[in-house]
């Protein structure tokens, strides 16, 4: 009698013990897939941000391009940009509408003409705007009215450079980076750094990146790895935690003069952008549009 009712007892434990067990599993299944469901809810929202570097690469005068003009692949680039944002949202249904896109500059344009156009360049979707007509207005305003920004900006001929440097210091927390969305930094530039309002050196660590700094710094020859790493050189981090965002660099055009320039510039931004704790990013060197177009594409929809 005592041995069933201890068998009974222990088969009463074990019966507890293993519904417990199956309960356990069961609410860590929930929270997995409401871990999921939630993370695949805010890679779908896009907050896709341009970043202009307006300084005189664009020119035709000063840096001419026979193949395909700078300033018209830059626009090439845009309409690409645009055509995968806008191609994500008609993948959407309308009540998961929750995505936008804007075009800087840093600094600002002096021509308030180029300001007033940018502001046409700012969309935000939801379920409450999101039709058919207004999703058409992104790429016919990215198509026509960055053109004018370009033209604007060459007929001024007054180009004020480009502080990439400062714009992460001050501005791609607020600019670029939103809660519970997919936060997408696409930067238009040649890969050089300078600006006259910035201009600052720690150790070997500067703010600067001219063809003249890389010779000056040895960076032309074979070893220019080593050289670099062994001196600790590189960008000063402008940022600390840029861990909720991707960025994408676009239109390298490191000159001719040096066969490693190019490498070097990457190896510039790439420490740079791993120091700030960028989530991911890729590098580029200029091309033809229907090169790039590819690369746009598979960085925004990956």
């Amino acid at each position: 009698m005592k041995l069933l009712i201890k068998n009974t007892f222990t088969f009463f434990v074990f019966s507890i013990l293993l519904l417990s067990c199956k309960n356990d599993s069961k609410e860590e299944s929930s929270k997995q897939k409401t871990t999921n469901l939630t993370s695949s809810k805010i890679d779908n929202n896009y907050n896709i941000s341009i970043l202009l570097d307006l300084s005189d690469r664009i020119s035709p005068v000063l840096n001419p391009n026979k193949a395909m003009e700078f300033y018209q692949r830059d626009l090439s680039y845009i309409n690409s940009i645009s055509n995968a944002f806008t191609a994500h949202i008609k993948g959407k249904k309308i009540m998961q509408m929750n995505d936008k896109i804007e075009v800087y500059f840093n600094p600002e344009p002096q021509n308030e003409e180029i300001n007033t156009i940018s502001k046409k360049l700012k969309f935000e979707f939801n379920k409450s705007n999101a039709s058919i007509s207004n999703i058409q207005q992104v790429n016919e305003a990215y198509n026509v009215e960055t053109a004018k920004i370009y033209q604007l900006a060459i007929k001024d001929n007054n180009y004020i450079g480009s502080d990439i440097w400062r714009f992460f210091a001050n501005n791609v927390n607020d600019y670029s980076i939103q809660k519970n969305h997919r936060n997408i930094l696409i930067i238009l530039t040649d890969g050089y750094m300078y600006h006259e309002n910035t201009k600052m050196t720690e150790g070997n660590l500067t703010t600067q990146l001219l063809p003249g700094i890389i010779k000056s710094k040895g960076l032309n020859t074979s070893n220019w790895e080593k050289i670099f790493n062994d001196n600790k050189l590189g960008f000063i981090p402008a940022n600390e935690d840029l861990s909720d965002l991707e960025i994408l660099v676009l239109g390298l055009n490191p000159s001719s003069q040096n066969p490693y320039e190019g490498k070097v510039i990457k190896k510039y931004w790439s420490n740079w952008f791993t120091k700030m704790k960028v989530k991911r990013f890729e590098i580029k060197e200029t091309g033809l549009p229907s090169n790039i177009d590819k690369v746009i594409n598979d960085f925004i929809t990956n």
